[in-house]
């Protein structure tokens, strides 16, 4: 069977099964920007002149930076790993999912949670899940991550890992 120009590009491009952005909802940004305000304000009445101006200048782009940093994490299931900004594990060596529902959500990120886990945990994103990882060599039991869409991440490392177990 002689295979498509859809088919041989499917097989040559990274194949990503699910991307998430953990971005910060638009009214998180005000409270940091409305900060960087008033104390730019304190600061220019101490200081008129040129030099009152200094502040706007420093800490209106450095809150906008600090909030793009904290907005730009992407959770991802791709060529056969799952990744959440630096961190990934191969889907190979993920054991059990377990969606952690909100009323255990503050018992899996206090008393219940291994000192060795790893976590990925927004605060303003409310559904979380605990990933099972069973490769020996690594020391991290767990991963505990937050994502928006639990259901479609679940099916997305199932999906890879039906896969990596067809082309293995």
């Amino acid at each position: 069977m002689e295979k498509t120009a859809s088919d041989r590009a499917a097989e040559t491009s990274p194949a990503t099964s699910f991307t998430e952005r953990l971005y910060l909802p638009w009214y998180h940004w005000i409270l940091p920007l409305v900060a960087a305000g008033l104390l730019g304000a304190e600061i220019h009445m101490g200081y008129p002149g040129v030099r009152g101006w200094l502040p706007y200048v420093v800490l209106f782009p450095l809150a906008l930076v600090l909030l793009v940093r904290v907005s730009s994490m992407r959770l991802q299931v791709r060529d056969g790993e799952l990744r959440i900004g630096g961190a990934r594990v191969p889907v190979g060596h993920i054991g059990e999912i377990e969606p952690v529902e909100p009323e255990r959500r503050r018992m899996a990120l206090g008393p219940e949670l291994d000192p060795s886990a790893f976590v990925r945990q927004r605060s303003w994103i409310k559904p979380l899940l605990r990933v099972e990882i069973t490769d020996e060599r690594d020391p991290t039991p767990y991963w505990v991550i937050s994502t928006r869409h639990p259901r479609r991440l679940i099916a997305a490392i199932e999906a890879a890992q039906a896969q990596s177990r067809q082309t293995s």
